[in-house]
């Protein structure tokens, strides 16, 4: 295959002419904290002035301060290959690998053990540049030259130093495509933030909407405490041997999700779904028609109950305090059918259970939206960090 004009082929692909192929070690210093050090050294003090960096609060292009740690700044400075500067990256190597972020404040962070610091050589590589780069696929063809046959990935620093890295000869380049690479991150982390805020106020408006009892604790009006067997009626599913066919445009649910499809129905009014044996804490809801594999309860809600509401009161029950099983959970029709719920009148069921199926709307839409962004990144990520596109 002939080459596109202004560029070469290495080992890894084909990039741009001037851009270089070149191992990870010769741009930057690569250090973590030694064994020997932690064990010698290493002690945590709850009014340190340093946090101490574990590889879970180490995201794609940030930190999270989430059940974080610390040490005091004299020990940090006593372990100096594994402070954190200003201009530093982090790269967990053990477990978690695939996520990297830049230190933008000195005395601030230090690492703890299987955290790489990379030191970049400020006159060849961008600290940006270099974090998209380690969170990219092409990394994860790096770490699967070094870890092809473990179970969980470790990477050494030895290891880490060979990591072959394409890289732009502009600085210019780099910094447009960190930049731009950066914008899309920062438009994630927004949706994330987003979908976050809106669960947690789903999750408000459930507690107060299905709470059946006023500010003086007494039972609002008309809603009346009833046993689930005034409710709704429970069938399971049926053995997969009972499905004739895989072909069709049914949906097969199992407690772990859709398993297949089939051109045959079990049941097809809208319906509220449980764990019978195994997850029997996740409520999946249904309104067009399905099959059920026998590891699922299905109801059917007798009128003018709300099945849609029913599947949010089912969402704050505690179904492992029905568990009747010492070894995989499992629950009985029985059980369920005598558990006792305050139950609002149809219409108040009705204007429940729209306004929370509202906020299930809003948080999917955003979801999708998420999904789409993140889709977009990777494509960009492939074309941006190997020369196929260029912005400069």
């Amino acid at each position: 295959m002939e080459l596109k004009p202004g560029y070469k082929q290495t080992e890894v692909g084909v990039i741009p002419q001037d851009w270089d192929l070149i191992d990870l070690g010769e741009i930057s210093t690569i250090s973590r904290l030694a064994g020997a050090e932690y064990t010698s050294l290493w002690e945590e003090s709850d009014d340190g002035e340093i946090i101490a960096l574990r590889g879970f609060n180490i995201g794609k292009n940030s930190i999270n301060h989430d059940e974080i740690v610390r040490i005091s700044s004299e020990l940090s400075k006593k372990l100096k290959r594994s402070k954190l500067c200003k201009g530093d990256v982090v790269y967990p190597c053990v477990g978690t690998i695939g996520n990297a972020a830049v230190i933008y404040e000195d005395n601030k962070y230090h690492i703890q053990q299987n955290i790489a610091r990379i030191t970049p050589n400020k006159n060849a590589i961008l600290s940006e540049f270099l974090v998209h780069y380690l969170t990219s696929s092409l990394a994860e063809r790096e770490v699967a030259r070094f870890n092809a046959t473990s179970s969980q990935p470790n990477v050494l620093v030895s290891s880490l130093r060979q990591y072959r890295v394409l890289l732009p000869r502009n600085y210019k380049e780099q910094e447009a495509i960190a930049k731009a690479l950066s914008d899309m991150d920062a438009l994630i982390q927004s949706l994330e933030q987003q979908i976050i805020k809106k669960q947690q106020i789903k999750q408000g408006a459930m507690q107060t909407l299905l709470n059946p009892y006023d500010m003086q604790n007494i039972l609002k009006p008309g809603w009346e405490q009833k046993s689930f067997d005034k409710v709704f009626s429970i069938g399971h599913g049926r053995d997969q041997k009972g499905i004739i066919s895989t072909d069709g445009c049914f949906p097969i649910l199992a407690t772990s999700g859709e398993i297949g499809r089939t051109n045959h129905y079990l049941y097809d009014k809208p319906s509220v779904l449980i764990g019978r044996k195994g997850t029997i804490d996740e409520p999946q809801y249904m309104d067009t028609p399905f099959w059920t594999i026998d590891t699922l309860f299905y109801t059917e809600v007798f009128k003018p109950n709300n099945a849609k509401f029913l599947f949010y009161l089912f969402c704050l029950i505690d179904w492992y305090a029905y568990n009747e099983a010492s070894g995989v959970p499992s629950l009985s029709a029985k059980t369920i059918l005598n558990i006792k719920a305050a139950m609002p009148p149809a219409d108040e069921q009705n204007r429940i259970a729209d306004s929370l199926t509202e906020m299930d709307n809003e948080i999917a839409e955003l979801e999708a939206k998420l999904t789409k962004n993140k889709q977009l990144k990777q494509g960009m990520m492939q074309n941006l960090l190997t020369g196929t596109v260029r912005l400069v």
